[in-house]
């Protein structure tokens, strides 16, 4: 099924994607950008051993050797990946099936695929969902290696404001699709701008050493609207403490520095007036 792109602007490394025909944009995206699921269990074929599936995802320009060697040295490449990711007994993974497997290990072995091209850009979409905490940190330690030693950047979707925190540089807050702000984690964390970022910071206690003991976390009113259903203007409007009629325009948005906001009343200016 062809999908159709409805972005105003789609580029990748200054080249504009939108100019290019669906394969040459394929080629591109194949090349260089990985993508990890969460549900990892899910995302891999449950008929098909982890050799298998591991074996195939390591492109065939990567392999050195005449074509006979090529066998040998995609299990080479396959072990070689799962050491890479944490995993050290590489027979018993690679004869496995997907559902014999923890979902830690499932999404080690989903990583090895992704890593098995050398992306430029990985995508972790949730990639700690439903996982131990332990194996959380696992898994995020294992990603910041990636970047710091391999010059990988990497693209974190996550609702885990703790380790969004630890682990990234740079961070970009939405609400219902819609970016309210985005620049430097700690410059966020610190001073949000938004009211939708601040009630993120304040509904983590980490967040708040002041917060008395059995204290209730900070939480908005109301609910997340539904997609069909989505407010006129800024979408956090009907849930904002501080909505007033001009919220009922989409905001703009604005820039102090490095740090960009799309809020018409914005918390920092509040509080310096």
């Amino acid at each position: 099924r062809r999908w159709r792109i409805h972005a105003d602007r789609f580029s990748w490394l200054g080249q504009d994607l939108l100019r290019l025909s669906s394969e040459q944009r394929r080629k591109i995206i194949g090349r260089d950008i990985a993508m990890i699921y969460q549900e990892p269990s899910r995302s891999l074929d449950p008929t098909a051993a982890i050799a298998d599936q591991l074996e195939e995802a390591i492109p065939s320009e990567l392999l050195e050797g005449s074509w006979w060697q090529r066998p040998f040295l995609r299990r080479k490449r396959a072990i070689a990946l799962l050491h890479k990711v944490g995993i050290r007994d590489h027979k018993t993974i690679l004869q496995s099936y997907p559902f014999q497997l923890s979902e830690g290990l499932c999404q080690k072995v989903m990583i090895a695929m992704a890593i098995a091209k050398n992306p430029k850009l990985l995508i972790a979409d949730e990639p700690t969902t439903a996982l131990e905490s332990t194996t959380q940190a696992q898994l995020f330690r294992l990603l910041a290696s990636f970047n710091q030693l391999r010059g990988m950047s990497i693209l974190l979707i996550s609702h885990e404001l703790e380790s969004v925190a630890r682990y990234t540089q740079n961070l970009s807050v939405l609400y219902c699709g819609q970016l309210v702000e985005s620049g430097e984690t700690s410059n966020i964390l610190s001073q949000p701008f938004h009211p939708y970022t601040d009630a993120l910071v304040k509904s983590v206690p980490e967040f708040q050493p002041e917060l008395a003991p059995k204290a209730p976390l900070y939480a908005l009113p109301g609910s997340i609207p539904t997609l069909q259903h989505l407010p006129i203007g800024c979408r956090l409007g009907p849930r904002c403490p501080n909505a007033r009629k001009e919220c009922v325009k989409t905001p703009m948005q604005e820039r102090l520095q490095n740090h960009f906001y799309s809020c018409h009343f914005p918390l920092q200016y509040k509080a310096e007036k």
